[in-house]
């Protein structure tokens, strides 16, 4: 009998490059970027289904957010979202989930995903998808998916193939790369041997907590501890114990810079992973002058420029390359080429303790 597919979404994140629409009690994963009106995170859920039932599907966020994602997909049942008590980085998120599913199911096969990346061609990425859990389930193979380059990058890890090492449609990764300087990239990209670090893996939970115990062995006995719990009377007072003694830990950093048998698939299937709102032009459909514009908003000899505006006219006039996003309480101008500074406005808020427009 074939393993039982279940996928856990991380969703805990700020999404501080998207200020001012993106806050903390609204960050960006529960806001709608498409034309089509669905959030990010429902087009996250939406697109796995055809692998994975909605009963099967693990929401990791924090307590702040657990009404949104209820909200936002009643079709995952309460007991799957799993509030973290503080963030820690994804090796404890992934850890949790794995330790719920093991419960739960034994062993079954993990995707994990994040909750704010968009995907143009759906079918291609169950395709790929469904070739990842071939692979993970030969053996104890971790796998990920890589973008091809398209540009020399600066803001992705980058994981280098083997290309002379195979399982299946998968290469055997040679090694994971931090964020590189710009001459760096242009190597990179220039070589072939590198695929961008998409933050998308398939594993069995076996798998996955095997290499936790033997790379992560602090936090996989926490974890262990956690997941006895589990059910139990104290599983929360065991959980906010536990969670919050965990070292911050990114799974690529704990385990994917040290594990042996990773496999990375190619993903050609229209990625964007929304980082900042240069992403806005990207998804949505400029005008002739290559504007993108929502809501009530009046141009004049305006090129390249992303407006967002809401119930109030906003008239813009006579400029080009800018990101314009107005709130109820808040309004952000800013040059295309400076959007990702746009979190350092959330830093300045936060140490001027204005914490009304965080």
């Amino acid at each position: 009998m074939a393993m039982k597919t279940t996928a856990l979404i991380m969703a805990g994140g700020r999404g501080e490059r998207f200020w001012p629409k993106s806050r903390r009690s609204l960050p960006k994963q529960f806001l709608s970027l498409t034309d089509d009106g669905k959030t990010m995170i429902q087009l996250t859920v939406e697109r796995i289904l055809p692998l994975v039932a909605p009963e099967d599907i693990y929401i990791a966020t924090n307590r702040d957010y657990k009404a949104l994602v209820r909200e936002q997909l009643p079709e995952v049942p309460e007991e799957n979202i799993l509030c973290e008590p503080v963030g820690k980085n994804t090796a404890p998120c992934i850890g949790l989930g794995a330790e719920h599913m093991k419960k739960k199911y034994g062993d079954a096969m993990m995707l994990v995903l994040p909750s704010d990346h968009l995907i143009k061609y759906n079918t291609i990425f169950i395709n790929t998808l469904e070739d990842a859990i071939d692979v993970a389930a030969e053996g104890k193979n971790l796998v990920t998916i890589g973008i091809t380059p398209d540009a020399p990058e600066t803001g992705y890890g980058y994981i280098r193939l083997k290309s002379n090492e195979r399982c299946r449609r998968a290469f055997k990764v040679d090694r994971f790369v931090e964020k590189p300087d710009l001459e760096r990239a242009k190597e990179y990209l220039a070589s072939e041997e590198y695929l961008w670090n998409s933050g998308m893996f398939v594993w069995k939970v076996s798998t996955v907590l095997e290499n936790l115990q033997k790379y992560l062995p602090d936090t996989f006995a926490g974890l262990e501890r956690i997941g006895a719990a589990v059910g139990t009377a104290n599983e929360q007072a065991v959980l906010e114990k536990e969670f919050s003694a965990f070292k911050a830990e990114s799974i690529d950093y704990g385990i994917m810079e040290k594990a042996k048998n990773i496999y990375i698939l190619t993903g050609a299937f229209g990625w964007d992973d929304v980082g900042s709102w240069l992403a806005v032009g990207r998804i949505k459909k400029s005008n002739e002058f290559g504007n993108v514009i929502d809501g009530n908003v009046i141009t004049v000899d305006t090129k390249n420029t992303i407006v967002q505006g809401g119930k109030k006219l906003l008239a813009v006039v006579g400029v080009k390359d800018l990101i314009i996003v107005d709130t109820e309480d808040a309004l952000l101008v800013c040059d295309k080429h400076s959007a990702g500074s746009i979190k350092k406005v959330v830093e300045n808020l936060q140490i001027c303790n204005r914490t009304e427009y965080l």
